[in-house]
């Protein structure tokens, strides 16, 4: 019969072969070779028949040259940071593909002049938060936070509450942040009550602006006050709110989250947001405020450093001027079509003899927004074991483990994905 490693095809054979071939072409020889040659050393090892190398070569193969892995995100938590945050919308995805070539960011086709950059995403913001003088886009709501306090108050203070002295993620800390751009912090009230007596009482000649930060990722309870931003605007100084998700106008489902509209109508100054997280769209620091003050930012030195590129732009604007997208769908999803939906991916595993079931759940808005805000959801439940063999699936699937069992949680699941995550779960064999 002879040895059935001299039936292995040779190298130049398979990166021949048609799939293979057009594979090469989007993600590049080196990429694909290097799949072929683990696929040749699996079967001169046994684990695979020589005829089958081709078939495992193109199975390896990510979908994109790309590292990052698109994933099915059953977390029940909606803007997951460390799955992406906000999921793009259709619209913002055909904008991204629309804006890889050469387009006219910054340029006029009239004309034939450069014209200001990134007009169109300005545009919508403005059209989106009417109440604004002036709009700008930075690259996330740091750099906005940033950008303030090097314009409005290098070598001065910023007066802050003690109870908004916030980490932000990652071990980043909004003191060290204003400090870093040669800003004094002038801290007061206490960390669960602060009056506006007592900013009015740290107020001087030194004072670049007061910053209202909301403690996005926790909750103070209990014996507690604060200042509002109406109150705070009374007192003569810039007040800059740093409202963190990005909410641009108030959501019924979340009455106590700030948004842009309301803080600037308050008297807000500057507002500070991000583009990543309740808005849906990609990672992006938006400022809205006085016309007067957003240009003195948008010509601060360091504004170009901070600016965000066309992709990100055309994503912008898509997402504010497009279908709603897929963080506002999660949101306003209907808790009775979430349960029918995991009755019947439950039923469906079930005559495939996966022990699942369908239950209430409960869902998150994460990202640092909305804490404590608890959204009614279904879940399709499974062994614990199932976890670690969904995240090692194509596509992975990743659920959180609770009580013992694995949680698929479908608020944060698009409907037009249950077919692909019934076939992940059954194909996972767990």
């Amino acid at each position: 019969m002879g040895d059935p490693r001299r039936r292995i095809p040779r190298t130049d054979a398979l990166l021949a072969e048609p799939r293979l071939a057009k594979a090469a072409d989007t993600l590049g020889r080196a990429l694909v070779k290097s799949a072929v040659v683990a696929a040749q050393d699996r079967a001169r090892a046994g684990e695979i028949a020589p005829e089958d190398v081709a078939e495992a070569a193109l199975a390896a193969l990510p979908p994109t040259a790309s590292s990052l892995r698109p994933v099915v995100n059953a977390t029940g938590v909606l803007v997951h940071t460390n799955l992406g945050r906000a999921p793009l919308s259709a619209a913002a995805l055909d904008a991204v593909r629309a804006a890889g070539g050469a387009t006219d960011v910054e340029f006029d086709l009239a004309t034939g002049q450069r014209a200001r950059r990134g007009r169109g995403a300005l545009a919508a913001l403005a059209d989106a938060v009417p109440d604004a003088g002036g709009v700008h886009v930075v690259n996330n709501n740091a750099a906005a936070l940033l950008l303030c306090a090097l314009t409005l108050a290098p070598g001065r203070e910023i007066v802050i509450s003690r109870g908004e002295l916030v980490e932000i993620g990652d071990g980043f800390r909004i003191p060290e942040l204003l400090a870093a751009a040669g800003a004094r912090l002038r801290e007061v009230g206490t960390t669960n009550r602060t009056r506006v007596a007592d900013y009015a009482g740290a107020l001087g000649p030194d004072t670049g602006f007061v910053l209202k930060v909301h403690p996005s990722n926790f909750r103070v309870t209990g014996f507690t006050s604060e200042a509002g931003i109406a109150e705070l605007a009374g007192l003569g100084v810039p007040v800059v709110a740093d409202i963190g998700s990005g909410l641009l106008c108030p959501h019924p489902a979340l009455p106590g989250e700030p948004d842009a509209t309301s803080a600037l109508r308050a008297g807000a100054a500057l507002v500070t947001a991000s583009g990543d997280k309740l808005l849906g769209g990609p990672q992006a620091g938006l400022l809205f405020g006085e016309r007067d003050l957003v240009e003195r930012l948008r010509r601060h030195p360091v504004a170009r450093a901070l600016r965000v590129d066309k992709l990100t732009l055309a994503a912008l604007e898509a997402t504010v001027r497009g279908t709603p997208p897929p963080v506002r769908a999660a949101l306003d999803a209907d808790p009775a079509r979430l349960r029918e939906r995991a009755e019947l991916l439950a039923d469906a595993l079930a005559r495939r003899g996966v022990d699942a079931s369908a239950v209430d759940s409960v869902a998150a808005v994460g990202g640092g927004g909305a804490p404590g805000v608890e959204l009614p959801s279904a879940a399709v439940s499974l062994p614990a074991r199932c976890a670690e063999a969904l995240r090692a699936g194509t596509p992975p699937v990743v659920g959180r483990v609770e009580h013992g069992r694995c949680l698929l949680d479908l608020r944060t699941v698009e409907e037009d994905d249950d077919g692909r995550l019934l076939e992940a779960v059954a194909r996972c064999g767990c």
